[in-house]
This record gives C-alpha cells, structure tokens and sequence, in this order.
C-alpha cells in the first residue's frame, strides 16, 4: 500500500487491553469475522457498504509478535497481514453471505498480494473463530472451485489468533481522506481487476435490509414443531417426502416451475412467507428458482456435502422443513439461485 504522507504516529497501548479488544467478539446479537483482502483501506470501505455490519476495524492477523505496527508489518516478514474485523448481525446478513461478498470483492486467484500491493503482508486469508465459521468458509471455497467461474482459488483458510486493530490514522481512511483514498484505489486498479476477475463490479450479496422486509412476512422466532404422526396427517404423501424426508421432486413435472403470477410462495407446512414472484426467474432446470428470500431470515442455509450436489440445504426457519438448495450460479445482483421444490410450497396471489 502506497502511504502519501503521514505525521508519524505511534499508538501504544497496553497489552492487556489490546488482547481484551481484539477478543472481544461479539455481543449476544452479534457475530465477528475477519477477512484479509489486500489494502485494509478498500476492504474496510468494502465491508463498510454491507447492510447488516454493525462496525469494521482495519488490522493485523496471523502473525504472532505483539503489537504489530504498520512500519513492521508493511516491510514483510511478521507473518502479519492486512485485515479487517467485521462485526455483524446476523440476523440481518449471515456469515455465508459475508463470505460470497468478500470473494466478490478480491482477487482470489492471487497469494503473493493484491492488486498492486505485492507481498505476503497482502495475500488474501478467510481467518476463522469457530468450527462453523471454518466449515461454511471451506463449502463456501469448494462452491467457487465447483462453480469454475474463476480459477485458480488460492485463498487460504486459517484460524485466527489475535487481531490487533491497527494505529487510529487508518481507521476509516476513505472517510477521513477521501480524495487520497479515491486516488489511491484508482491508481492500485483494483475495480478494473474485480470487473476483469468476476466479469461485472457487482455486489454479490443481497442489500435488501430486514426493515424492507414487511414485518408481517417475518419469522417471529416461533418454531412450529410436531410429530412424524402429525406431519403425516397434515401434508400430502408428496409434500411429506419433500419437506420431512429431504425428497425432490421431478424437474418440469412440478407446479410452479413455470409460474409466472404475482404473489408470494409459503411454506407448506407451516405458511412463513419465503419468496416473492419478483425474486422469482427462469433459470432452465425445471424447479422454481429464486434470487433471495423475501426475509433473509426466514430461509434458513445448512452446508451438506454429497456427490451429487455442490448447493446448500435451504429449510424453512419455522418449521425446519426441507425445501431446497442454494447455488451460486444465479443472476445478479445477488449471484444466488434458490433452486426450491414446487411440492414444498403453497402460492397465494395477494402480495
């Protein structure tokens, strides 16, 4: 990273309130991820743009001296890299869509660096706190090799140890020098890398926040929960293999493949308003397939693996019901396909 001029500033704090800081992961309504992507700068702006992320904190990671500073770690050699902390609701934006928009936004086929920042200092890293964290981070690299839109993926994925927040100058940077920072990410190239990279600058993550979301349509928290006996009584002998038993139904030999009314699709099995019509598009697999669900929250994503199919298991968050997979290879702006069973949804015309 080029630095233009800067007085010289040291920050010094005490250890331990620095190991407090950078553990400090989360309140009970809140997550933390890290990511390192090149120019802390840009991705702190980046992340700064998401709905859902309640704060950003530009920093080192992955070394193990302490209290780095930006004199060390941009000459290389600490095992630090440039990073930043996001902390999220994740009620409003999941880790996983985290995930997608981070890779949207670097170079992944890079490991010595990004853009015209050259140096291990500046390779890109998914740092993970948590064995979920690592898991959707490794279904959510294997997603991209699978989709081979972009190759080769040489992004590592490692647990994270202390994060140090790096000296205040550098928090916000694009907000506190707005012209050196514009300046700067235009002569780094970085947006005409991305376009180059991933064919358009889109932003691969839903932006609908939770308060666009009507707030009868929401999922309350309520679980609706009965017995195999219950269920049984309660849905078809079709609508019972797909959402108590994870079935799937025949492609094109199903109700709403082919839809095209305005309205919105519920769950079967317990009514939660899950898809929109206008999310609604012809994707050509003969199921009905979605760009988001009309609340994030309602549709709940669970990695799987299994030779057949790269996706993630879409359920219904009221009810646990199987309804789906999710697939990267929508449209924009959310690159996201909800490819979803026609016999584990009801349609209802009035919006």
């Amino acid at each position: 990273m080029i630095v233009f001029s800067y007085p010289r500033l040291f920050v010094k704090v005490v250890i331990g309130v620095f190991l407090m800081t950078s553990n400090l992961f989360s309140s009970e309504n809140t997550e933390t991820a890290i990511f390192a992507g090149g120019c802390f700068w840009c991705l702190q702006h980046d992340f700064d743009q998401v709905p859902g992320v309640v704060s950003t904190t530009a920093g080192y990671a992955g070394g193990n001296t302490k209290n780095p500073t930006y004199e060390e770690v941009s000459a290389g050699g600490t095992g630090y890299l440039e990073s930043v902390r996001v902390v999220f609701d994740p009620q409003k934006v999941t880790y996983v869509q985290l995930l997608d928009f981070y890779w949207h936004n670097i170079d992944p086929t890079r490991n010595d660096g990004q853009f015209c920042d050259t140096g291990d200092q500046y390779r890109p890293v998914i740092f993970y706190s948590t064995d979920t964290q690592r898991n959707e981070a490794e279904t959510s690299k294997e997603e991209l090799i699978q989709a081979n839109q972009v190759k080769p993926i040489l992004v590592e994925i490692l647990p994270i140890g202390t994060f140090y927040p790096a000296e205040e100058y550098h928090q916000e940077y694009y907000k506190k020098n707005p012209l050196r920072y514009k300046f700067y990410r235009m002569r780094c190239g970085r947006d005409e890398r991305l376009k180059e990279v991933w064919g358009s600058p889109k932003l691969s993550i839903s932006t609908q926040k939770v308060s666009d979301c009507p707030s009868n349509y929401r999922f309350d928290g309520k679980k609706l929960v009965l017995t195999e006996k219950q269920w049984k009584e309660k849905l078809t002998p079709e609508q019972f293999k797909i959402l108590r038993k994870g079935g799937t139904e025949p492609p094109f030999k199903n109700a709403y493949f082919d839809n095209k009314k305005a309205g919105i699709y519920e769950c079967a099995g317990c009514a939660l308003p899950l898809f929109s019509s206008e999310a609604k598009f012809d994707s050509g697999t003969g199921w009905p397939s979605f760009m988001a669900p009309i609340c994030p929250e309602n549709v709940t994503l669970k990695s799987k693996w299994n030779p057949f199919s790269s996706g993630r298991e879409a359920i219904c968050s009221r009810c646990n019901g199987h309804l789906g997979d999710l697939f990267k290879d929508g449209p924009p702006p959310t690159g996201d396909r909800y490819c979803i069973d026609s016999a584990a949804l009801n349609f209802r015309k009035s919006l």
